[in-house]
């Protein structure tokens, strides 16, 4: 307690009592460590030290050093947290120095946002806790006990550090008309909260502020880029590594190979392994060979000498002689044999493989299959298919536990060959003959047996090892390891492969050893179990690995029996590994006042290939410690051995494993080209000249002479011996004295940046910062991924259920930041996922190629992922260069003399007159259809049971356009000019109220019906359309009437807010007495009112005279008379649709099917069994109905075939589209139709835009039906190069080039329209080899933009633009759509070759990245691809930033699979880095009618946080 008014020296001296009082208490407790004396001390001084809101109290520890006493490791025991597979003093200082370093910076972490029921499904409950003592050959975690506190400055960086976070707004193109459409459509992603708007665009404080946070970090001063390249030839070269002269080179001399000592044969030696085996059975039949301990109760078995030569002398003689028949016999001598033994059945496995070498078969030792699918089992299967295995031998219970199928078989493995299972337990067996002896060879250079090896990339190899190298391996063992006869080893490896098969099996029954098994079963549930085997059997030898050590720690509790002085070696089989040293240092400092020597630790280097590469041999009495070397990492990195400078930043450990074996010759070379010897301080390969080596790769020729027979030269290209060496895969170098340091391995390294950086030190700097609260330690994996021409750094760990989703995050943040100052290199992606989802081996570790093959396929499922491609990709091209401006005028000259046209075409003229067209206006068109062909059927409407519905004959139609009228000048008090909005549903009625309207004098304006299941997102865009086009009459039916009226409407929109409305349900008898007649062709006559791709509500004037025009060219195009019958199922409200549904069948008189889009959601079938029934020859849709049919009708296309559908008489299928044609939509529409009769060479496209409705439109092309119309030349589709479209330029390519892009062809040209290519900036005509803005000039052109504003000139020159330089008298239109001519060697009707137009892409909607434009629909199309689950996309930007929001078709669990998968997609094929991916929910990407994204009312909704996304990723 404290006074007020105290001074401050009363405070201090307070503080100090407290002080020497808590050391004075820890002191007479016994607790005088560091750690116990600042815990205490800051337990008791928490209330008078400052505390940071927010931030997390932690004890700040520490560091302990490599001296550390006995009593300290093992307080650390107790608390079972580290793994010393991975652990070291000096290298978690480096990782706290480095993350204190990017501390300073105070860089906030900017989380992932998931979906709450995403963040409850990945709570604790439904996790399934790992084994928590399973392990790999590699690594191994036992226990789940907290981790080891780091000091108090880490909880400062993260849990201190402010986060600022500002909103960010982006200048946006659209009107206030669009602003206010965006307000609208808010409620369509079921949100009603305000949001804000930043210059017309909605702005959500949360979201808005992340993207702003991310661009503050990328913004923020990163590493030195790489030199970047651009060529302006299209060719974007990725930027290449330039020499530096400042980076680390080999400076030493070139090392030569270094022999090992004589080998000295041994005396009584045996001629091979089976001679020994025959001796030792008959010599000492009674002495013990093996001793296999249990898990359980049971005793150990101990296998003799004596039953090991019976046993195997039995097997032998039941493969040659009882299997099949003897004229038949199934195996002979040479045939491979798979054996398959549990870990925990060491004896059968050892019966098993002298029996095959007793019968001269040759065994292949693999994994037992556990389930149907283990991880690695297929390429298990091509293993043994490709050694022609066809018998396994296993043992009776191991049988028992593979997987049966119905039948009781053993069940058939994918990939794997048919086997015969043979049981090699005695009682399975028949007793040989007396007389029945084997023939026992001395060894010779037949194949003894074949070890496989899993690559990097999860293919499996089968090394084999003749049997003069196997006796001779073994001979070298008992030579360097000074072996004896009836010594006892204690054995924990594998006794299958490697070293624990090398030493525990062969090597064993050269010298008659007893050899201890310890499974790893037992090791789980006692990891000292191998300790008390030594002690129990005073073993003079074991066999471990650094986990075994490290286990034994943490289960070691000052057990007073131990006593590990009969030891003289203790061999690390993953010594080599530099990461063990501080396993060996921590197990000697704490046993060596048990007898445990320092010399007796022996590490050892080998590989499958090499078989033992180098063993530090155990010395006896000798005090001289092992070599040791701390080298800098980042040199290392670069291939160059340097000791550390002081730097201790990053810096690796490595210990020798002695020198090379007797009778071998070693040598190191480079990792890349020729074999050639490395410098003195250079890392190279481990190369190994000796009999003691594999001989090949069985059946792989070529890559068996790449590893089996290198040839080493020196830098003169002079061999350095005559001798073969063979590759290791180790990564080394030779020290002083012929010692032997091992870096890391090849299938451990990954190369990124023209860097070297080994999977086990990233692994060792993301486990030292403090992972214990968040993964498994012995759960972690690191690989490589190719993206983008070079190597991306992946990690993966198993997350503990009980972290939270932030806690998580932090920590990933935490081991980037590491990793990047400890190694810098960046990770490419962290990923953490449930506990036990990995793929496992058979030891319980995790299955590196499968996980990786997981990750690269998208279903790895993490529950957490973070993306860094802004740090990691550093070869992207140089982003392009304004170029000084070039006139206009330069352009063109330039363009006429390299021999370029300029791009220009123009549809045939419009001369030739008919009857009707004498006529200027519609409305008389009618009148005179109605007296001349009162009869004839003009429309036909289809119910959604395929019937015919109503229909309309002229007469008809002109009456009740006149009813209409009346109706209007009666009850509307209507004058000429007013303007009409007609709210009807996909009918006739819409077409006699259009009418109506133009007899009354009124501007119709075609509005789509509000949809009564979704009334409240929908009404008020209806209400908008009629505000802004100043409606002040509403036509419409009764039912959509009492829609208008009913309460949810009045929600949304108040009732007392609509104009008055009319409902021509009941229409008065009497006609009008008078017609209104318009006085001036060029006034109006409709408005077409649409919403574009970019937001844009607009409605374009269409008068009388560009109607006329625009359904005259229709006609001549079409070939549309009133013999015709065309079938349209088209959205009738806008463009093109509206004027095929409405408008040209009273102009042309052909007779029209009508099939409302809305009736396929019912009955997808519907469009096509109209057409086949009617037997229609021309047919309009769009690409939603297409798709619609596409994805409905795939698996119907045999019952629709069988009910009679036939659509071998159409002769035009057209889609009507404002967007670049869908090809593979096309395509997969044609090949599925194609059964019933649809012709390819039928479906085309048609273009039209705001400015002209109609610009291209394909004719029928069926050569065999010429003769029945216009023949037009049949469709090109081209292929570019999308990178040169990036630079506006044309670039032909063959089909399937890389980077190639497929472009149909967007139709003909319609009679009297003429196009020109313009640049949008400069508005000079360009050439045929540039890409531009499409410009129209044509009668048919609308008149301007109508908006209630008064905002006309905003986009005037839409409509009357003018060329800069050349014909600058000629009134264009600029349709706001990128494309390009070309002038084929087709030609039309009139002898003329034709001119195709393909259109690109929309202008307003091409995103400018680095200096490149890029069109959505290309991106989109590459990411629709990248993963099945991926149903749609859609993108936009956002400052500066990429957003990319696709739709998941699966489980929310998936939605975390999509986020590498997208980033990789776009960075391999459009060189661009994504800055958000958003994984949506189907159907939330907003599509209008004629089926083209929304992509700016999906950015409004994205930035208003109104998209209730499953999982929002901002990639760092």
């Amino acid at each position: 307690f404290v006074p007020k008014g105290c001074d401050l020296i009363i405070i201090i001296i307070i503080i100090i009592i407290i002080v020497v009082f808590s050391f004075v208490f820890c002191y007479f407790l016994g607790d005088i460590t560091q750690k116990g004396y600042e815990k205490k001390r800051s337990k008791l001084l928490q209330a008078y030290l400052p505390h940071t809101p927010g931030a997390e109290r932690r004890i700040p520890v520490t560091p302990s050093s490599s001296s550390s006493s006995s009593s300290r490791y093992q307080r650390r025991r107790s608390t079972g947290t580290r793994d010393e597979r991975y652990r070291s003093d000096v290298h978690s200082e480096a990782v706290q120095a480095a993350l204190e370093r990017h501390s300073e910076r105070k860089m906030a972490v900017l989380l992932p946002s998931k979906r709450q029921s995403l963040i409850g499904q990945t709570s604790m409950d439904t996790y399934t806790p790992p084994d928590s003592s399973s392990g790999s050959d590699a690594e191994g975690s036992l226990g789940r006990a907290g981790g080891v506190s780091v000091d108090s400055w880490i909880s400062r960086a993260l849990h201190g550090s402010p986060s600022t976070s500002s909103s960010s707004s982006s200048h946006s193109n659209s009107s206030a008309n669009a602003a206010r459409l965006a307000e609208t459509n808010m409620h369509s992603y079921g949100s009603k909260n305000a949001c804000k708007y930043s210059q017309g665009v909605p702005v959500s404080s949360r979201v808005s502020a992340k993207i702003q946070q991310l661009v503050n970090t990328l913004k923020r001063p990163k590493r030195r880029p790489l030199r970047e390249f651009f060529v302006e030839d299209f060719e974007e070269l990725l930027e290449v590594q330039q020499p530096d002269p400042s980076l680390p080179r080999p400076e030493g001399a070139e090392s030569t190979p270094i022999q090992g000592e004589e080998l000295n044969r041994l005396k009584n030696c045996p001629a091979s392994l089976e001679a020994a085996l025959l001796r030792w059975g008959a010599i000492a039949p009674k002495a013990p060979c093996l001793t296999t301990t249990h898990s359980n109760a049971k005793q150990p078995y101990t296998l003799t000498y004596g039953k090991l030569w019976s046993k195997s002398l039995k097997l032998a003689y039941n493969l040659l002689h009882k299997l099949g028949s003897k004229q038949e016999p199934i195996i002979h001598p040479g045939d491979r044999v798979a054996l398959v033994y549990p870990n925990n059945d060491p004896a059968a496995f050892m019966v098993a493989f002298y029996g095959c070498l007793l019968a001269e078969v040759v065994p292949v030792p693999i994994e037992v299959p556990l389930t149907k699918k283990d991880a690695g089992s297929q390429q298990i299967g091509f293993l043994l298919g490709s050694c022609g295995v066809g018998v396994a031998l296993t043992s009776d219970a191991c049988h028992k536990g593979l997987p049966k199928s119905a039948s009781g078989d053993v069940m058939q493995f994918k990939g794997w060959p048919k086997l015969l299972w043979v049981l090699t337990d005695s009682k399975h067996l028949s007793k040989p003959p007396r007389e029945w002896f084997p023939l026992i060879k001395d060894a010779n250079n037949d194949t003894a047996y074949i070890e496989y090896k899993t690559c990097k990339d999860g293919s499996v190899l089968g090394i084999t090892v003749t049997r003069m190298a196997m006796l001779t391996h073994c001979q070298t063992l008992t030579h360097t390891c000074g072996y004896s006869e009836a010594e006892t080893m204690v054995n924990v490896l594998d006794f299958k492969k490697g070293i624990g098969l090398w030493h525990s099996v062969q090597m064993s029954v050269l010298n008659m050893l007893h050899v201890v098994s310890v499974p790893y079963a037992l090791m789980k549930v006692n990891p000292l179990s191998w300790i008390q085997k030594v002690c129990q059997y005073k073993a003079k030898v074991a066999c471990v690995k650094s986990r075994d050590l490290h286990w034994a720690l943490i289960a070691y509790k000052d057990q007073s029996d131990t006593n590990m002085s009969s030891l003289r070696m203790l061999l690390v089989a993953d010594g080599s590994n530099p990461w063990s040293i501080s396993s060996c240092d921590a197990f000697l400092n704490v046993f060596q006042s048990m007898g445990l020597r320092s010399e007796v630790i022996c590490p050892c280097a080998g590989s499958p290939e090499a078989l033992t590469v180098a063993v530090r041999r155990p010395q006896e009495g000798s005090s001289k410690p092992g070599g040791r070397g701390v080298l800098s990492m980042t040199n290392l990195s670069h291939g160059v051995i340097r000791v550390d400078n002081g730097e201790k930043l990053s810096v690796l450990t490595l210990q020798d494993v002695g020198t090379a074996m007797p009778g071998a010759m070693v040598c190191v070379v480079k990792l890349e080209g020729v074999p050639q010897l490395c410098k003195t301080d250079e890392i190279g390969e481990i190369c190994v000249s000796s009999v003691a080596t594999g001989t090949s790769y069985y059946g792989l020729t070529g890559m068996s002479k790449n590893t089996f027979e290198v040839c080493p030269v020196a830098c003169d290209s002079g061999l350095v011996s005559d001798c073969v060496f063979v590759r290791s895969g180790l990564l080394g170098f030779v020290g002083p004295g012929g010692m032997i340091f091992i870096s890391g391995t090849l299938e451990g390294l990954m190369q990124v940046g023209g860097r070297k950086h080994n999977a086990d030190d990233i692994i060792a700097t993301a486990l030292a910062v403090e992972p214990m609260k968040f993964i498994y330690r012995g759960r972690t994996v690191v690989f490589s991924v190719n993206v983008l021409y070079d190597e991306r750094i992946v990690l993966v760990a198993e997350q503990r259920p009980d972290s939270t989703e932030e806690e998580s995050n932090q920590w990933m943040s935490r081991v980037l930041q590491a990793i990047d100052g400890i190694h810098q290199v960046g990770v490419y992606c962290l990923a953490l996922v449930p506990a036990n989802t990995l793929p496992k081996t058979p030891l319980g570790g995790i299955h590196l190629s499968e996980t990786k093959q997981l990750f690269l396929e998208g279903a790895l499922h993490p529950c957490s992922i973070l993306m860094c491609p802004h740090s990691c990709i550093t070869n992207l091209p140089k982003p392009r260069q304004k170029q000084p401006e070039v006139g206009p005028a330069s352009v063109m000259v330039g363009n006429l003399v390299a021999g370029k046209r300029m791009a220009q075409a123009s549809g045939r003229d419009l001369s030739h007159m008919e009857d009707n067209e004498q006529f200027l206006f519609l409305s008389e068109v009618l009148q005179w259809r109605a007296q001349t062909t009162p009869d004839h059927i003009l429309y036909t409407l289809i119910n959604s049971r395929g019937a015919i519905g109503s229909s309309l004959t002229c007469l008809q139609l002109h009456k009740r356009a006149e009813k209409i009228a009346t109706l209007l000048y009666e009850r509307g008090q209507l004058r000429d000019g007013d303007h009409v909005a007609l709210v009807y549903p996909p009918g006739l009625d819409l077409i006699a109220a259009f009418y109506g309207c133009l007899y009354a004098g009124c501007i119709p304006i075609t509005v789509r019906p509000p949809h009564p299941q979704n009334i409240s997102t929908t009404l008020p865009t209806v209400k908008m359309i009629l505000e802004v086009s100043r409606s002040v009459c509403v036509m419409t039916t009764q039912a959509i009437s009492k829609l208008l009226k009913s309460r949810d409407a009045s929600v949304a929109v108040d009732f007392k807010s609509w104009p008055p409305i009319l409902e021509t349900d009941d229409l008065p008898k009497r006609r009008c007495p008078l017609l209104y007649k318009p006085c001036d062709p060029d006034s109006l006559a409709y408005l077409d009112f649409s919403v574009s791709t970019t937001g844009m509500l607009a409605g374009v004037k269409m008068s009388h005279n560009a109607t006329s025009a625009l359904c005259r060219s229709v006609k001549l195009q079409c070939e549309l008379y009133p013999s015709r019958e065309v079938a349209v199922c088209l959205d009738p409200y806008c463009g093109l649709g509206f004027v095929l549904w409405c408008l040209c069948s009273v102009y042309a008189g052909q007779q029209s099917v009508l099939i409302s889009p809305m009736d396929l959601e019912v009955n997808p079938a519907l469009w096509l069994q109209s057409v086949s029934q009617f037997k229609v020859r021309d047919t309009f849709c769009s690409y939603s109905v297409m798709e619609l049919c596409t994805r409905s009708l795939s698996s119907l296309t045999d019952s629709l075939k069988a009910r009679g559908m036939d659509l071998t008489r159409v002769r035009s299928c057209v889609v009507v589209a404002e967007e670049r044609p869908r090809v593979a939509l096309t395509q997969s529409f044609c090949k599925l139709f194609k059964d019933v009769g649809l012709h390819p060479r039928a479906v085309s496209t048609a273009f039209g835009c705001r400015v002209n409705l109609a610009v291209c439109l394909q004719p029928h092309r069926l050569g065999k039906l010429a003769e029945q119309g216009t023949s037009g030349p049949d469709p090109t589709t081209v292929y570019v190069d999308m990178r040169a479209l990036r630079h506006d330029r044309v670039r032909l390519v063959e089909r399937g080039s890389p980077h190639s892009l497929a472009l149909m062809e967007s139709g003909k040209i319609l009679p009297g329209v003429r196009i020109i290519i313009a640049n949008p900036e400069t508005k000079g005509p360009i050439g045929d080899s540039h890409l531009g803005e499409i410009w129209v000039h044509s009668p048919q052109n609308a008149s301007g933009y109508f908006t209630v504003f008064g905002e006309e000139n905003v986009r005037s020159d839409h409509f009357g633009a003018r060329l800069s330089f050349g014909d600058t008298q000629t009134v264009w239109a600029r349709t706001g759509y990128l494309g390009f001519l070309r002038r084929t060697d087709l030609t039309d009707a009139s002898g003329e070759r034709h001119d195709a137009l393909y259109v690109v892409g929309a202008l307003d909607e091409v995103m400018e990245l680095r200096g490149m434009k890029y069109h959505p629909i290309d991106i989109e199309t590459s990411i629709i691809r990248a993963h099945r689950n991926i149903t749609e996309c859609a993108v936009f930007t956002w400052t500066n930033l990429l957003v990319v929001v696709v739709e998941l078709d699966g489980s929310e669990q998936e939605a975390l699979d999509l986020v590498p998968m997208v980033t990789n997609v776009v960075l391999e094929e459009h060189y661009l880095i994504v800055g958000v991916v958003v994984v949506v929910d189907s159907g939330v990407i907003p599509i209008n009618s004629r089926g083209e994204k929304q992509r700016m009312h999906l950015r409004d909704g994205f930035l208003a946080d109104q998209l209730d996304p499953i999982y929002v990723a901002y990639n760092m």
